[in-house]
């Protein structure tokens, strides 16, 4: 009987040792709130592997995204809230939203689509920032979950909704695959002339958001030309060679090796805060743009678009003012945004690819967000 007893005991000890902690999820009822006359709901994405990642209608946003490192350990690498609140209470700063109708900056909240001219909000000092004052990222999107690994996210976004013409339908894919891959597809039909240009802002810490910073994170993005800003983050037009410049990631480079360089791009944007132009054979293919390698957890992040850009930030404005999940601050370059995107204010620059839609056309882009660990 001791013997029956002890054998127990050793199982029940080694079995606590040996088992990975699960970090709670997200409590939907914290989500419980009517925004704009619809119901705020969290909906759960989950795959065979262990991911599991959560989001909610307002903004479209990813809230939660639970990722294995090398030892099995499932840990949170996106940055969020715990709550509805969260979001509604704090300075914005767009986490896991889905962005639109056009992300990145415009140039003095101003474009023309042949003789007419627009103005949108200038929310970000003299120009305008993802959309606008109240962008998708603030919407109530219609969310339809299709499958245990996928959901349909829908919003129909009215004739100068922000300033933007035309009445634009859009259709929103995030399909959580067997292989660790996160797939984002967009869709959208305007019935004006109208631009666009859809991204979605999650910010990542592969230690785990809140676990430090990213500064040691080794990052590789496959472009041999970036997009160089004035003082006020808008492009020149120009296409500036990173070879010889802090911008060069073309081989995996710790991400604060050069980050404190005494370059003017750099301080304008007080760290990254760049455009790439992607190295690309066609528009069409969906290729490799970046992959973001952390060597203790053994996480590795491999984002692929058919976008011509994306848009690498190292979240230099953020002051960790406002708590995050489980209590966890978000503060200066603890995370680090890839948005794969067309170029910002396009449609002031004749020789950027273009960004107008117009009635006959569907806007298709795909961003597919993957991870394994190297051990």
């Amino acid at each position: 009987m001791k013997t029956a007893i002890f054998q127990f005991i050793l199982v029940i000890f080694l079995f606590s040792c040996t088992s990975k902690p699960v970090p709670p999820t997200i409590n939907p009822q914290a989500f419980d709130k009517v925004i704009d006359g619809k119901q705020v709901k969290l909906y759960t994405l989950k795959n065979q592997k262990g991911m599991e990642i959560t989001v909610t209608n307002w903004g479209g946003r990813i809230v939660s995204w639970l990722v294995p490192d090398k030892n099995g350990v499932r840990e949170d690498v996106v940055f969020g809230y715990d709550s509805i609140n969260g979001y509604l209470n704090a300075k914005e700063n767009y986490f896991g939203a889905s962005i639109g109708r056009y992300g990145n900056r415009i140039a003095k909240g101003e474009f023309s689509i042949g003789d007419i001219h627009y103005k949108l909000a200038q929310n970000n000092g003299v120009n305008s920032l993802h959309g606008g004052v109240n962008g998708f990222s603030k919407k109530m999107w219609d969310v339809v979950q299709k499958s245990a690994g996928e959901l349909s996210l829908k919003l129909v976004s009215p004739d100068m909704d922000e300033g933007y013409p035309g009445e634009l339908s859009v259709s929103m894919v995030y399909r959580l695959t067997n292989d660790n891959e996160l797939v984002i597809q967009y869709d959208a039909k305007c019935d004006k002339p109208t631009i666009i240009n859809l991204t979605n802002h999650s910010y990542f810490n592969l230690h785990g958001a809140g676990n430090g910073t990213i500064l040691d994170h080794q990052l590789t993005i496959n472009a041999d030309f970036f997009t160089p800003i004035d003082s006020t983050l808008i492009p020149t037009g120009e296409l500036t060679p990173v070879g010889n410049t802090p911008f060069d990631f073309r081989t995996p480079t710790p991400i604060g090796s050069r980050i404190n360089s005494e370059d003017q791009q750099i301080r304008f944007g007080l760290g990254y805060d760049i455009n790439y132009v992607l190295n690309k054979k066609t528009d069409q293919n969906v290729s490799l743009a970046a992959s973001v390698f952390e060597p203790e957890s053994g996480r590795l992040l491999e984002v692929f678009t058919d976008q011509p850009g994306i848009q690498f930030y190292t979240g230099n404005f953020l002051d960790g003012k406002y708590p995050g999940k489980k209590g966890k601050t978000y503060g200066y370059r603890t995370g680090l945004c890839l948005e794969t995107q067309h170029f910002p204010n396009s449609p002031n620059q004749p020789k950027f690819p273009t960004v107008q839609l117009d009635p006959d056309q569907v806007y298709a882009h795909t961003c597919i967000y993957k991870f394994s660990v190297k051990k």
